[in-house]
């Protein structure tokens, strides 16, 4: 049990005790006491003062009173200022807490819920590779599933690959025309970055092909549908929807570079799935829906034959569920697919983490499951993440601003090289531990760059100054950790349980807030952030090295205070590893 809630505890026991009134824990507000003031916890008596028909002051002090007579192993003072009551924490509590905790690599560790939660990320097309918007999506995905998993719940991860449709059947055509049976093995380039090259190839000639027919007298419209290669490629479609081998085959190919090229990206981020689901195999299914929810008249068919749903009295409007040709939209496929997952995991909840451009599509998945009467209808949920930009403003694919993923990774682990070598002595280090040092590096600035902000926001990223060693930073965090683990290689802290000994008030700080790290996993969870887990290391980090700066660990006035300190090194050494963790980001021993 944490501290705070401890404090609640006791807090709601003496209001019962004292006062004769039944109030939970968990409604009693305890909060950090503001630096202003004396003392370590603050409990906030606002809320009783108009049910009690007390003056906060009155209230602060006979609750005060009543938790230093009967929590002496835990309080050792009080003071009330307005509605706020400020208590101080007996020394000995930190001194139980470094000794029964520091050699614990987990810290904190949560009971099983017994609950099944299907985390959905990625979701990439197979015409281009990952970029950076795809970034953010893979470390919020990851990331979650792993917060959640860390408390105590049943997590699978799953990725829906967009490998069909006209897209698709624009990189086979631009391959045709232009590959001259090229391949990524014989040209020495990645799969996925390979058919991508042919996605812009198509594109390029398309724009050309378009422009000659403007040319000509049609309108820009017309000439886009008319265009030769355009023309082509709706045949290439359906040939492929009709299974014709030679479609299929060439599909079959390029759809597998591409899948190599994913692997090799995802393996080097550390994004990975307990299933990946294929549009192909999945975008039928949802034709059984229709038939049901018509059946069940929550959709209705026009004369022309398509089958829509009318959402108006929701607040949203008419929306098309099967086109007249008897083709299926996203929204369809959609559809089904939550139900094969359902049926693959039997979830409690299925988080989709999908930009916030999606956030109407969304609304209309779960209002129709819901009027179809799904049992899992009601665990949809939609993490809406704000879009990356870039300094010079939103990425955009025809223009060619679409930061490359694997691009940039590159160059984050160049930034980092030329970083590390200004700042340390990498004499130290063989060449495979400097590659391995720099990815970490690399990869670490980059996930908590992205990662730090609330997932809601829109953000924009800045390389430069996502690899910087000082300030609100990944490498920052890493570096503190390195430093903490070259102090215990020195000497490692003892199993030794210390004997009543006054703390520093930095010291104290710095346990205060590592105390606070299974509320903060837990509040992570329940926000669907792990922003909150980065916001909270990094200010670990920063009271970790004030500390440091100001006392001495191997040279401490006393052994009981060295072997104080090395316990605080090794608690603080084991936090942030674990909460770096769940970021999905690695912190090296030495730097």
């Amino acid at each position: 049990m944490s501290l705070v809630q401890k404090i609640k505890e006791v807090s709601a026991k003496a209001i019962e005790d004292v006062f004769k009134v039944s109030v939970t824990a968990d409604s009693v507000p305890v909060n950090l006491t503001k630096p202003e003031f004396e003392g370590d916890y603050t409990v906030v008596l606002f809320a009783l003062v108009k049910q009690l028909k007390k003056s906060p002051e009155q209230l602060g002090k006979d609750i005060g009173e009543y938790l230093i007579a009967h929590n002496k192993d835990l309080f050792t003072s009080y003071n009330v200022i307005k509605g706020f009551l400020n208590v101080t924490v007996a020394d000995n509590y930190f001194s139980d807490l470094l000794a029964k905790n520091f050699a614990t690599a987990e810290f904190v560790s949560f009971a099983n819920t017994n609950k099944k939660i299907v985390v959905e990320y990625s979701s990439p097309n197979t015409n281009k590779p990952l970029h950076l918007g795809h970034l953010r999506n893979n470390f919020l995905g990851w990331s979650v599933a792993e917060i959640l998993k860390a408390n105590g719940n049943e997590v699978a991860k799953t990725c829906v690959v967009n490998d069909r449709g006209v897209h698709i059947c624009k990189s086979m055509i631009g391959w045709e025309m232009f590959a001259n049976g090229a391949t990524p093995e014989s040209t020495g380039t990645k799969g996925d970055h390979f058919v991508g090259d042919y996605y812009v190839k198509f594109s390029n000639e398309l724009k050309k092909e378009t422009e000659q027919l403007i040319a000509s007298g049609q309108t820009k419209e017309d000439a886009e549908r008319k265009a030769p290669i355009m023309q082509k490629t709706q045949q290439m479609l359906f040939d492929w929807e009709k299974g014709k081998p030679d479609v299929i085959s060439l599909w079959k190919k390029m759809n597998g570079w591409v899948y190599k090229g994913f692997d090799e990206t995802y393996k080097r981020i550390g994004s990975d799935f307990e299933k990946t689901y294929y549009e192909s195999e999945t975008y039928l299914l949802g034709k059984q829906f229709v038939e049901d929810g018509l059946k069940q008249e929550v959709f209705y068919k026009k004369e022309d034959g398509s089958v829509w749903i009318d959402l108006t009295s929701e607040g949203l409007d008419e929306k098309l569920v099967l086109r007249k040709d008897g083709t299926s939209v996203y929204i369809t496929q959609d559809l089904g697919l939550a139900e094969e997952k359902y049926k693959d995991f039997q979830y409690d909840q299925s988080i989709y983490i999908i930009a916030d451009e999606q956030n109407y599509h969304m609304k209309v998945l779960e209002l129709i499951l819901k009027k179809l009467g799904k049992p899992y209808a009601d665990g949809i949920f939609h993490l809406s993440y704000g879009m990356v930009d870039l300094p010079t403003g939103r990425m955009k694919s025809r223009e060619g601003t679409v930061v490359d993923a694997d691009d940039l990774v590159d160059e984050m682990v160049l930034e980092a090289e030329k970083k590390t070598k200004e700042k340390s002595k990498i004499e130290e280090f063989n060449a495979s531990e400097l590659k391995e040092l720099y990815e970490t590096l690399a990869l670490g600035a980059l996930k908590f760059y992205l990662l730090k902000v609330d997932p809601k926001k829109r953000m924009v990223f800045n390389p430069e100054e996502s690899i910087e060693f000082h300030g609100f930073t990944g490498p920052f965090i890493q570096y503190t950790h390195a430093r903490i683990k070259s102090i215990l290689r020195k000497e490692p802290a003892q199993s030794t349980f210390l004997n009543e000994t006054k703390l520093e008030k930095l010291e104290k700080e710095l346990l205060l807030l590592l105390d606070q790290y299974r509320v903060i996993v837990q509040q992570a969870a329940m926000e669907y952030s792990p922003a909150v887990i980065a916001n909270y290391i990094y200010s670990i980090a920063q009271a970790y090295n004030t500390f440091y700066t100001v006392h001495s660990v191997l040279k401490a006035e006393t052994e009981e205070k060295k072997q104080l300190r090395l316990q605080l090194c090794q608690l603080t050494s084991n936090v942030i590893k674990h909460a770096m963790g769940l970021l999905g980001i690695n912190v090296p021993e030495r730097m």
